[in-house]
């Protein structure tokens, strides 16, 4: 079965988040599963660069404001399409911000390129290439399954991710004009949204499928304060909308062979795992303590990721005699905050102002606990290195961080099959007591390496998520064979 990818960035070329890691990862997962995907991404210099000799597939002489050229090429194990657009993506820095930080101006038309090329792959563009399935992941690509609803003759079946539903590439009703759908695209049925341009709406709308990153995180969508705006359509889509967990590439994510560690370890040989520690501490100017609770942070620095409330809940994580190490940008209050309890908590607290991923590996092997309090999570990555590295998760109880993460309840102990601490509702006291209570499992150090030895063996693979993702594939195959699409009158499948 052939499906073709359509991101916005992948890793190993270009990450600014999960997003990469997700899209980079897939396609060795499912080529275990008989899926053979290829990977449509923009142009941006990394990835020109990274992609040796490409092969001219096609040629646009004007795709939103200029020319542009289809390439396609193999790097890093990666089959992929490049769309090469430079008046469109030939930028330095972040693909979605320009250098004072705010979103380029033209990002309509930069990620409506993206879907029209994607739409067109699925509507038989290259004779020699006929994908069974579009993915389109997030905002960026939400524009494929409208294009390829809006087409006519045979398509191939589309299904569309949310990654985080608070980013829907909303913009001014006048740019559909530039889309060349039909008038009736722009209704209540189309991608329409509150009389502007809704990219993510498109894709929820029209996409024969929707998938999100986690089982708790599409319950939550259909709630009105989890869907933000979208919660009525995706219940009238409740029967093609799923949830299938996010996994992490155990080849990448693995302490036994891990190079930008200190030192190698496993499950069976978690004694060697303390000299990370001790690098990690040196490395975050802590001071070298290896009977203190090293708490870390690897994250966005945001409101969603609940660091305001870790701030607050600093002077009790301190005068539990533990250290915290925080890698990180974001919200440059949050950054200032950080920065001065560094300062002010010399030895004590570490922090990071950047993003490393060498560092990030690091931290997953050095740290005893990783923090994520954040107050919605569609999935969640951090967390399942975290296990894979004998790092006991310390998580709000939400989103994927729910599904992924046991929580050490007196049951889950006594029965020996907890894995981290988890805490509901997310506010400054409810962490505070997470906070408590994981410094209480350090005391008895065989709980502790019982919860790690449990993590470091669960299953956080791509490997059951292939094979959700295998078998819905063949069902937006069928949907589109069948000609029948769910529709708001209808409200069926």
């Amino acid at each position: 079965m052939h499906v073709l990818s359509v991101v916005s960035e992948i890793y190993p070329l270009l990450k600014t988040g999960g997003l990469a890691d997700v899209a980079g990862a897939l396609p060795a997962a499912l080529a275990k599963e008989g899926v053979a995907m290829r990977t449509l991404v923009p142009g941006y210099p990394a990835i020109m660069q990274a992609v040796k000799k490409p092969a001219l597939a096609h040629e646009y002489a004007h795709l939103f404001g200029g020319p542009a050229r289809l390439l396609s090429g193999k790097v890093k194990g990666l089959n992929l399409f490049i769309l090469d657009a430079p008046h469109l993506y030939d930028r330095p820095g972040n693909p979605y911000t320009g250098p004072d930080g705010q979103d380029w101006p033209d990002n309509a038309r930069r990620f409506a390129a993206l879907g029209r090329v994607g739409a067109d792959l699925g509507l038989g563009l290259l004779p020699a290439y006929a994908p069974q399935v579009v993915h389109a992941h997030d905002w960026q690509a939400g524009l494929a399954p409208a294009f390829m609803h809006y087409a006519q003759g045979p398509r191939a079946g589309s299904v569309a991710t949310i990654h985080n539903i608070a980013f829907q590439g909303v913009f001014p009703a006048a740019f559909f004009d530039e889309l060349g759908l039909p008038p009736r695209a722009f209704t209540y049925e189309g991608i329409e949204y509150f009389r502007q341009v809704g990219f993510l709406k498109a894709a929820l709308q029209l996409a024969d499928r929707v998938t999100t990153v986690s089982p708790t995180y599409a319950v939550e969508l259909r709630t009105q304060e989890g869907g933000m705006g979208f919660d009525q359509l995706l219940r009238l889509r409740a029967a093609s909308v799923s949830g299938i967990l996010n996994g992490i590439d155990t080849s990448v994510w693995d302490p036994a062979r891990d190079p930008s560690i200190a030192n190698a370890f496993s499950a069976k040989k978690l004694d060697l795992r303390p000299p990370n520690k001790r690098a990690l501490q040196a490395a975050m100017g802590l001071k070298q303590d290896p009977n203190a609770l090293l708490f870390g942070v690897i994250s966005r620095l945001s409101g969603q990721k609940g660091l305001d409330l870790l701030l607050e809940a600093l002077p009790v994580l301190l005068a539990s005699g533990a250290q915290l190490a925080l890698v990180g940008t974001g919200d440059k209050v949050l950054e200032a905050g950080f920065a001065a309890a560094a300062v002010a908590h010399a030895g004590h607290v570490g922090v990071r102002l950047a993003y490393d991923e060498a560092l990030a590996h690091l931290m997953q092997a050095g740290c005893d606990a990783l923090l994520v309090p954040s107050r919605f999570e569609p999935c969640g990555l951090t967390q399942l290195c975290a296990l894979r590295y004998g790092c006991l998760p310390v998580v709000a109880r939400t989103g994927g961080l729910a599904d992924t993460v046991i929580d050490a309840s007196e049951m889950a102990l006594a029965a020996g099959v907890a894995t981290g601490v988890q805490f509901s509702p997310v506010n400054t006291p409810m962490l505070e007591s997470a906070i408590t209570r994981t410094a209480a499992i350090w005391a008895d150090r065989a709980m502790w390496r019982q919860m790690q030895e449990n993590g470091m063996w669960a299953d956080v693979s791509w490997a059951r998520p292939a094979q959700h993702y295998a078998n819905l594939y063949r069902q937006a195959a069928a949907d589109a064979k069948s000609g029948v699409h769910w529709s708001r009158d209808t409200q069926t499948a």
